[in-house]
């Protein structure tokens, strides 16, 4: 108990509010500082109680200043609404009360039109993951997320699905030799491929993203880290699609999901540290700070955002062509959708900003691909253009549990039991990746019933994922 962590609760049990006090004092708590966790609830107890006793403490005083000055900083603020609008949720019992609040908090923003909840939503940084939020005229670069632009991509192949266990070596040698995956990881100059997506004017027009275009050539065509993956697997049409031009029948399918890489990663932080400047928010809702499509910042941002969105699906086309041709396929269809973004459409007869964190565009008759998990099926939809849902369903399984939890608890003979059950083979991956550490896929496909048909299933067979541990970039 002595090394408990503290958090916001402890701080409110002994007198703090939901302030930027409290954001100072858990970033001084997390140095500890050789101090118990009883010494430091007593010194913020103490701080809390005559802040002016400690404007030249060494490790306090940053906590005593922002204490004095919390009454100006409120006067500042952008204030919210006092109630949240109000907004679907789908799936409801299953999922946590975290993402609950930071949806709240994001309906209570004064740009707020509306939103929506999806079946895998889980906590996040400022917008749930599985959130979908529309605002007049504005842009949130946390709404949309850090790795802006994350996407699936679907090749369906016309080879027959007994390819796989006839060719499961050859389609491993594949998958290694044609993907990259690793925080950080890139291509060396030799190995480069040229897109048309790096000729795009912001490179030129944006000195910051201009910076980052060789960062952005290296990468062109690697998958990063966290959950992202290259598969290999069995997709299934129970009846034929004449819409896709795709007959009943199992076929050979290449799915992949990744996003924005390094490019991405350093324009959400970039912006998002500009919107949090110009855009000062109660510190409940300091994450979703948002810019003014107005405003030259708005405006850069939007700009920014797509040519990420842009060099996200480059990065996949780069990857299908490469394995296409390298198996000599043909393509039978070729499916994409982004979650990690924001579009201007239209909502009872005015234009808004509609943010997907982690939600799949479900327009009526839009395609999108919702995986499950490494062993688990993953759905090919059509979407049915559901208003409450903001046209939206959700972007996956969901987390069930976080990373570290997965990885401490988690069973590794459980993970091969389940990936032998399922003919599953497996190139890297970590146990926070494991099935267990997500929802049941078809509890949450059975919450959406009224957002998407199922088109077609995907059943993972050879999957690949960065092997060093290493998140998203």
């Amino acid at each position: 108990m002595e090394n408990k962590r503290i958090n916001g609760n402890d701080l409110l049990a002994i007198g703090y509010k939901e302030n930027h006090a409290m954001g100072v004092a858990l970033k001084i708590n997390k140095k500890r500082l050789g101090f118990t966790r009883e010494q430091m609830l007593a010194n913020f107890k103490e701080v809390l109680t005559d802040p002016n006793e400690f404007l030249t403490d060494e490790v306090f005083k940053p906590l005593a200043e922002v204490l004095l000055l919390q009454d100006s900083i409120m006067d500042e603020c952008i204030p919210l609404r006092d109630e949240s609008l109000a907004y679907r949720v789908f799936g409801e019992e299953h999922i946590e009360a975290g993402a609950r609040k930071q949806m709240d908090i994001a309906m209570r923003l004064p740009v707020t039109v509306t939103g929506a909840l999806m079946p895998d939503a889980h906590q996040g940084y400022g917008l749930p993951i599985g959130g979908v939020l529309a605002t007049d005229n504005a842009v949130i670069p946390y709404g949309v997320g850090v790795d802006i632009g994350c996407r699936m991509a679907l090749s369906v192949f016309d080879i027959p699905a007994t390819y796989i266990e006839e060719y499961k070596d050859r389609l491993e040698a594949l998958i290694m030799k044609h993907t990259r995956f690793g925080a950080g990881n890139g291509y060396l100059k030799h190995e480069r491929v040229d897109h048309s997506v790096l000729d795009s004017s912001v490179f030129e027009s944006n000195a910051f993203v201009r910076a980052l275009k060789d960062k952005a050539w290296t990468q062109l065509g690697s998958s990063g880290g966290g959950n992202h993956f290259v598969e290999f697997g069995v997709m299934e049409f129970a009846d034929s699609d004449p819409a896709l031009g795709v007959e009943k029948g199992k076929y050979l399918a290449l799915l992949t999901h990744s996003g924005s890489r390094g490019l991405g990663a350093t324009i959400a932080g970039h912006y998002t540290k500009l919107a949090k400047q110009l855009c000062k928010l109660p510190y409940q809702a300091e994450n979703l700070a948002y810019l003014d499509l107005n405003s030259a910042e708005g405006q850069e941002y939007w700009l920014a955002m797509n040519l990420a969105g842009d060099y996200a699906s480059a990065c996949h086309e780069v990857i299908h062509d490469k394995i296409r041709l390298a198996l000599g396929a043909a393509l039978l269809t070729k499916i994409e959708n982004h979650h990690n973004f924001a579009w201007k459409e239209q909502y009872n007869g005015t234009e808004v900003i509609v943010h997907r964190k982690g939600a799949t565009p479900a327009g009526k008759g839009v395609m999108g691909i919702i995986p499950g998990s490494m062993a688990t099926p993953g759905f090919l939809v059509r979407g049915k253009g559901e208003v409450a849902a903001v046209n939206s369903a959700s972007h996956g399984a969901g987390r069930l549990m976080s990373r570290t939890q997965a990885i401490k608890t988690l069973s590794a003979m459980e993970l091969k039991m389940m990936l032998a059950d399922n003919g599953v083979r497996l190139l890297g991956a970590g146990m926070d990746e494991a099935p267990m550490a997500y929802k049941d896929i078809h509890t949450v496909m059975a919450a959406q019933t009224g957002l998407v048909d199922v088109v077609a299933t995907f059943l993972p067979k050879i999957v690949r994922m960065a092997d060093d541990g290493s998140r998203e970039d």
